[in-house]
């Protein structure tokens, strides 16, 4: 049986997220600790009790999300001898989560994940003056009618399809004025439902170009490791092992669009029977139900999680 191990995208946080864990178990307390070391700031401290505010900040919400997952991932494996690669064949994560899938297979040590992180969500807040950017999730069309709707809309200005998450689940991203013309061409085209999303910038749009940059210089100067398992990379849907390879992509990303859906059949038709989400939430889980409803799905968001999971390994 092959199994894929999956890590979550922003947008998952929560103040509170791995108090708990960490006050239980010293190998997520480590991780915390690293991250708040690399970073120079109380991290963990906005994680566990901050105001929601400063934890949805692009900057910290990037960081602090990888974190959590390495916290859940690290108590795991010291806990119940969980082993990553002897378990799954692949590894993805969404937008940022693919960060977090890199470090769980070694390719970034976990300070440099947090580092990057940290740059990445600072850069792409910086790219685009708030207000002048938005993205909106498009419910109930398919991918092929979101394409004619963000091409009508580009002549108002940049507009793309940012995230391909599922059937009948599309998130658009560019100029503010682009975007609410695409929410009304989409519904004219039948869409459920046209929702701005709470984001302070356009996100995997072209509009992302000067974060780009800063990410290609920032990938230069960073040892990447072969990965344990193959990652499925975002921007292709398809499994990547060569680090030169995985440094590119990681900066295609940053513009380019998150392939979920085609990931995820990928995935199936790789022989993939079964995904392992660790973070919180079931976001992934319940978008990869819709993707290929016969793949299994499992959460490890807790402590609680981790001794069920175990019982079953």
């Amino acid at each position: 049986m092959k199994r894929a191990i999956v890590f979550p995208g922003q947008g998952s946080q929560v103040v509170g997220m791995g108090k708990d864990l960490a006050a239980a178990f010293l190998p997520a307390r480590l991780v915390f600790e690293e991250v708040d070391d690399t970073l120079g700031q109380k991290l963990s401290h906005i994680i566990f009790e901050g105001l929601e505010v400063d934890l949805t900040l692009t900057e910290n919400a990037q960081p602090a999300i990888m974190a959590s997952s390495m916290a859940l991932l690290r108590v795991l494996e010291k806990e119940t001898g969980f082993n990553l690669s002897t378990y799954a064949s692949y590894v993805a994560g969404h937008s940022l989560g693919e960060y977090t899938a890199l470090c769980a297979v070694g390719t970034f040590s976990l300070s440099d994940t947090a580092r990057l992180l940290k740059l990445r969500g600072q850069a792409m807040q910086k790219a685009v003056p708030v207000g002048e950017g938005a993205m909106a999730a498009i419910l109930g069309l398919e991918f092929a009618q979101v394409e004619e709707v963000v091409k009508e809309a580009s002549a108002f200005g940049i507009c793309a399809i940012a995230n391909d998450n599922s059937p009948g689940q599309i998130v658009i991203s560019g100029a503010t004025d682009a975007i609410n013309k695409a929410s009304e061409l989409a519904k004219a085209k039948g869409a459920k439902r046209a929702l701005l999303l709470p984001v302070s910038a356009p996100f995997h749009s072209p509009m992302m170009q000067p974060a780009a940059q800063a990410m290609k210089e920032a990938l230069a100067n960073t040892t990447l490791n072969t990965p344990s398992l193959p990652l499925i990379a975002n921007v292709t849907a398809s499994a990547v092992h060569d680090t030169s390879v995985i440094r590119g992509l990681l900066v295609e990303q940053v513009t380019g669009m998150v392939r979920w859906r085609e990931s995820i059949h990928v995935l199936a038709i790789k022989g993939v029977t079964s995904a392992l989400e660790i973070g919180v939430g079931k976001v992934l889980s319940g978008l990869i139900k819709r993707i290929e409803k016969d793949m299994e799905t499992t959460c490890i968001a807790s402590a609680q999680d981790i001794e069920t999971f175990s019982r079953g390994i």
